[in-house]
């Protein structure tokens, strides 16, 4: 058995054990396999144990990895999230490739995205990332302007507003974890009691990933967990 399909193994595991304890259905909660930094050979060996969905950061890096693998295993289903920050200059190639976009968070990107979505695909999935936490050095909406925003993207033709994203500060303690995330359910809560039909909370990854999935989390990103340490010197 190879490692990554080990690894896979546990996480799918730990995932269960987080849903059950916060008495969650556990297939509510889908993983997304962070492989940036990992060759097509990462990719393909987890698309073999059954993952399906991978997210990238790194874009140039990402439409290699995809094509790479599309060369190996032109029938793999697989679902591809951009997570990094989006550039302006960027928007076209991510609106022509990829199924998910998980950073969204200006008006203008959504805009470039939806026009430069080709017509021929379905309508790519959006999730307006929210800088819960209030860093000033973290990419997200103010928790203020995320309404107005996420209407905003909602009207856009050729988008889905699927829900929310975030990367709190960085917390050892579940209870503190626990409290960004919740604070990003309420938002959630808060846009689909005004209508918006959202389904989607992206948060958690390896540290805290149960105080994500006991909040409500759908999606959880994990990526070392799986595929090991990243070496960015490459």
């Amino acid at each position: 058995m190879s490692v990554i399909r080990q690894n896979l193994q546990a996480v799918r595991q730990r995932i269960t054990d987080a849903a059950n304890s916060a008495q969650r259905d556990v297939h509510e909660v889908e993983l997304l396999a962070v492989s940036k930094t990992f060759g097509a050979d990462a990719v393909l060996a987890a698309a073999e144990a059954g993952q399906r969905a991978f997210g990238e950061n790194y874009l140039q890096e990402a439409l290699d990895k995809m094509d790479a693998v599309r060369a190996i295993r032109p029938d793999l289903p697989l679902e591809w999230h951009f997570i990094g920050p989006v550039q302006s200059n960027k928007t076209r190639p991510i609106a022509e490739h990829f199924d998910w976009v998980h950073a969204v968070d200006r008006e203008k990107i959504a805009h470039r995205l939806s026009e430069q979505r080709p017509a021929t695909l379905p309508p790519l999935n959006i999730c307006l990332q929210v800088n819960i936490s209030g860093e000033a050095s973290k990419s997200g909406a103010l928790p203020a302007d995320a309404p107005g925003l996420a209407k905003a993207i909602a009207k856009l033709p050729h988008l889905r507003l699927r829900g929310l994203m975030a990367i709190p500060e960085p917390e050892d303690d579940e209870v503190r974890q626990r409290r960004s995330f919740h604070q990003l359910r309420v938002l959630y809560e808060q846009l689909r009691a005004e209508g918006l039909p959202l389904d989607t909370l992206s948060m958690g990854m390896s540290a805290d990933m149960p105080a994500a999935i006991a909040e409500g989390a759908t999606i959880v990103r994990i990526g070392s967990a799986i595929f090991g340490t990243r070496n960015y010197a490459k």
